[in-house]
């Protein structure tokens, strides 16, 4: 009768799990647990079930994202490499209580002031799905909690200073993100496959922790400071002595980009949906001592100039330093592929404003961490069934676009789009229920519509759109 009772139970979390994760995408609403429930209906029944689900770890978000990687693997080549692009992100808090919040500089803020505000600090794995053209897709892979543990009193004992020192190198930025690499490669090991890994990261992930700790063939490829102090490789090695590992100084990134002599090469690469030239400088192989002993590359990309509105003063951006720790990949390949890491910050802005991701009322600790997790795992599992459904260019016909959207422009799918199908697919049937009979009803006497009565399949498919 135990063995028994525990199966009904995992059926019943099996359940339950399903159906918030559907609840977490047609929510129409703030995406708090409240409202999880009362979009699956069962807002007068017993909800503790609902809230144990999280609080007593029944749900296993990694168990949700080690399937949806399988998947990208699976739709992509076997040959291509998974390509990660790593970030961090804030979940904005209020209550002075909540487990693993605290204050976090502001990233919206203005550059010349620091802003803090109450958060919670998540780290973010996105994988790349790329089409034939070179756009991209970046699908969310691992999203796990970074907060670091509550400073003790300035009166605290000493062991307790003790061990909040260490769990601070535990729960370091760059630690949490080798610790989430790490699993995602004993992960593929033990599946088989052998396709190499390429990391895309901003500058604060290009430092000494994350460059002499990575795993096994893992690439980096991230932002370097137009200042770094770089060397060539050693020319010869003394009898006497420890081995040499660094040469003469290299020129600094920017002193590379300023350069004459040294020439521009163009290269094409798919920016937003279009095929565009792109300047780059080259210079290999470097060492940097943040990076130990390994070989590196080095690829200047120039300002790209851009027009406010027709007839305007043209304007530049800023140039971007990269090094790459394998000098062998071809520059096209490398420079598209960080310019793919941009749809990272597409996720968190989607999985923010539109899955409402952090909103959620909670202070259990295991709540904390899971739930915003598995809204993260329900917006992945989304795009890849429709990446499988309607192919990476394909798109939802059924609800047709409204009058201001041009389709010629439209690249791909957007997860409003997406979520305004699933609505369909579940609620169109309740909305619009099919007629008894096969005769169509006559036309009313009375012509003039009624002013104030909004259609509710417009509401909820178009409201949001």
């Amino acid at each position: 009768m135990a063995c028994e009772s525990s199966v009904a139970s995992t059926q019943a979390s099996r359940g339950r799990t399903r159906e918030h994760l559907l609840a977490q995408l047609v929510c129409p609403g703030r995406h708090t647990l409240t409202s999880l429930i009362t979009t699956r209906g069962r807002q007068f029944e017993d909800w503790s079930a609902d809230y144990s689900l999280y609080a007593r770890q029944r749900i296993h978000p990694q168990t949700l994202f080690r399937e949806v990687r399988n998947q990208i693997e699976h739709i992509n080549a076997p040959d291509q490499p998974l390509v990660l692009a790593l970030d961090d992100t804030i979940l904005r808090k209020t209550g002075k209580c909540i487990p693993n919040t605290a204050y976090r500089k502001d990233p919206l803020g203005p550059a010349f002031h620091l802003n803090l505000v109450w958060a919670q600090r998540m780290i973010q794995l996105s994988a790349a799905v790329p089409a034939a053209n070179g756009d991209v897709r970046m699908i969310p892979v691992a999203f796990q909690d970074a907060s670091t543990p509550r400073k003790p009193r300035k009166t605290a004992p000493p062991e307790q200073w003790e061990a909040y020192r260490e769990r601070m190198k535990q729960t370091n930025l760059n630690r949490r993100a080798l610790d989430a690499i790490r699993a995602i490669q004993q992960e593929r090991t033990a599946t088989g496959q052998t396709a190499p890994l390429h990391l895309l990261v901003d500058g604060s992930y290009t430092n000494r922790k994350m460059l002499r700790n990575l795993p096994t063939d893992t690439t980096l490829i991230g932002r370097i400071r137009k200042d770094a102090n770089l060397n060539h490789l050693p020319q010869g090695q003394c009898r006497l002595g420890r081995k040499r590992f660094y040469g003469l100084q290299a020129p600094s990134p920017e002193q590379v980009r300023i350069d004459p002599n040294r020439p521009w090469q163009i290269i094409q690469a798919n920016v937003a949906g279009k095929i565009r030239d792109i300047k780059v400088k080259t210079l290999s192989p470097l060492r940097w001592r943040a990076a130990g002993n390994l070989d590196l590359l080095l690829v200047v990309i120039a300002p790209a100039p851009y027009l406010k509105s027709l007839g305007s003063r043209r304007l530049y951006r800023q140039p971007v330093y990269l090094i790459c720790t394998d000098p062998s990949l071809p520059l096209e390949r490398l420079v598209q592929e960080y310019i793919w890491r941009w749809d990272i910050e597409v996720n968190h802005r989607d999985e923010k404003t539109l899955l409402g991701v952090g909103q959620a009322q909670i202070r259990n600790p295991n709540s904390v961490t899971s739930v915003p997790a598995t809204a993260v795992a329900a917006y992945a599992m989304l795009h890849v069934a429709a990446i499988k459904a309607y192919g990476w260019n394909g798109k939802p016909g059924v609800i047709p676009p409204p009058k201001w959207h041009d389709p010629e422009k439209k690249r791909r799918a957007s997860t409003m789009d997406l979520i305004n199908e699933l609505r369909r697919e579940l609620w169109s049937s309740a909305i619009r229920s099919s007629p008894l009979t096969d005769f169509m009803s006559q036309t009313p006497t009375h012509t003039n519509p009624l002013k104030n009565n909004p259609h509710l399949d417009t509401a909820l498919f178009y409201c949001t759109a």
